[in-house]
């Protein structure tokens, strides 16, 4: 026998050895208080140790059966955040599963990689009156080291929830918190449900608190009863591969909402809802929203700020290589009149987005409000500057394409505008240009209040006097 032959016979040998060890070698794991002997398929190797899984048909829960499986669910995320190993899969398989509202929350002391993985189809409860604690459907909180993938669907099955959704005509709906503490961070508002009156909170379909070190990557979100996705106090949070949809009507339907949060990264994902595709609340700083495809949406929105007192500062913010096809605003800076305190946003550059029929490409308002009733003649304390728009093109279904409506009280402050190239829709949507009777493109113009842009470049629309 030559010496290949050898060493191929021993490393079978070896194999043969090795896989008899591991069959032999099981986890046991307690569900529904029954002891599950999970086999060797449920250890992966990894360079450094082994991965433990989860399953969360082992605690009960069985795909395709019309019923709540909460419990199965809150079981199986007790036993991965309690375990002792240091890298833990949880699975949810192919099919649907009813569950919610559920929280999984750490801190997961001996876990320093936690996978969720959903392949399945999970659908919110209709019945609205199990949502009368709790800030989401699905809530993630107080997690080192979480990754949540897998190709799965969340669907918040909204339609029910919509009807009662006011906000958009009620002042007294707060939406995202800005002083209140994270145990407690969503208002309540009353809904009439079935001829019942109670009070409900306003919940996210993922909602994510006091969260470091996330991916969330290859999932989907549809038709959410309020917000898709929130991020409240996160850090080194990245998000990629993600599909979020909703009608065009459904009310307060934001894709994204990040709120408080530091070191933010989302990119190449595919955003068509009711409201914001993304929206900068308060508190933020080094947001990165990249390659995104925006349409049908309000588009991408910095605030609304300055509503509630002891808001923070937003600084850092970059918005590239996006797409708005089709929606109410491009790219929007929006502030309260008569803050109750002071606060910025500054060093936020937008740059490389393309504007397919937008109504208001860009624009920078500073008397926001979004009620039928807006009577405040107080300007805004909410500071404006450095904020540079680059490389800015594509049509507008309005004739004013650019709109810089700064805070009387407080000024803008180093606008700049870098190669802005916007036009006329035409009526069918094509190159661009309206052609006139006369062969040239009808123009689109710009209107601008208490700020002194400068300009870079080529400008259509052509710059404010």
């Amino acid at each position: 026998m030559s010496i290949v032959e050898m060493e191929f016979t021993n490393f079978h040998y070896l194999r043969v050895l090795f896989f008899l060890a591991l069959s032999s070698h099981s986890f046991v794991i307690r569900g529904d208080n029954k002891n599950i002997t999970s086999a060797a398929n449920r250890v992966r190797n990894r360079d450094k140790g082994s991965v433990l899984l989860v399953d969360v048909r082992s605690f009960g829960a069985r795909a395709n059966e019309h019923r709540d499986h909460t419990k199965a669910f809150e079981a199986a995320w007790d036993m991965a955040c309690k375990s002792s190993s240091s890298s833990v899969d949880l699975i949810i398989p192919r099919g649907e599963f009813y569950v919610g509202p559920i929280r999984f929350s750490g801190p997961c002391t001996n876990v320093s990689h936690l996978t969720v993985r959903v392949k399945g189809h999970l659908k919110a409860s209709t019945d609205l009156s199990k949502y009368r604690s709790g800030g989401g459907w699905i809530e993630f909180g107080w997690i080192n080291g979480l990754t949540l993938t897998g190709g799965g669907t969340f669907d918040g099955q909204g339609a029910l929830a919509w009807p009662f959704n006011n906000c958009t005509t009620d002042s007294h709906c707060k939406l995202l918190p800005t002083v209140r503490t994270l145990d407690k961070p969503f208002e309540i508002i009353n809904l009439s449900y079935k001829k019942i009156k109670f009070s409900m909170l306003i919940f996210q379909s993922l909602k994510f608190v006091g969260m470091n070190r996330t991916i969330i990557r290859r999932i989907s979100s549809v038709d959410s009863k309020f917000f898709h996705i929130a991020l409240v106090q996160c850090r080194d949070f990245k998000g990629t591969r993600l599909n979020i949809t909703a009608p065009s009507d459904s009310p307060n339907t934001d894709g994204i909402h990040i709120e408080r949060s530091s070191n933010v990264y989302f990119s190449r994902s595919h955003i068509a809802t009711g409201d914001d595709c993304v929206s900068i609340g308060q508190g933020n700083s080094q947001i990165t929203i990249t390659s995104i495809k925006c349409g049908p949406g309000h588009g991408i929105s910095v605030g609304s700020l300055g509503r509630y007192p002891n808001e923070k500062d937003v600084k850092g913010l970059v918005v590239r290589d996006c797409k708005m096809s089709g929606t109410t605003n491009g790219i929007r800076i929006k502030t309260w009149a008569d803050s109750p305190g002071l606060s910025a946003a500054t060093n936020m550059t937008f740059q490389n987005i393309i504007m397919n029929n937008v109504t208001n490409p860009i624009i920078i308002d500073q008397s926001y409000c979004p009620f039928s009733a807006c009577t405040s003649n107080v300007p805004s304390r909410v500071k404006l500057s450095e904020i540079y728009f680059k490389n800015i093109r594509g049509t507008s279904s309005t004739r004013v394409a650019v709109q810089l409506h700064c805070s009387e009280g407080m000024p803008c402050k180093k606008v700049y505008l870098e190669n802005v190239h916007l036009y006329l829709a035409s009526s069918g949507g094509g190159s661009g240009k309206q052609q006139s009777s006369n062969g040239g493109s009808e123009a689109v113009s710009s209107s601008c209040r208490y700020v002194r842009a400068k300009y870079i470049g080529t400008q259509s629309p052509p710059p404010c006097d």
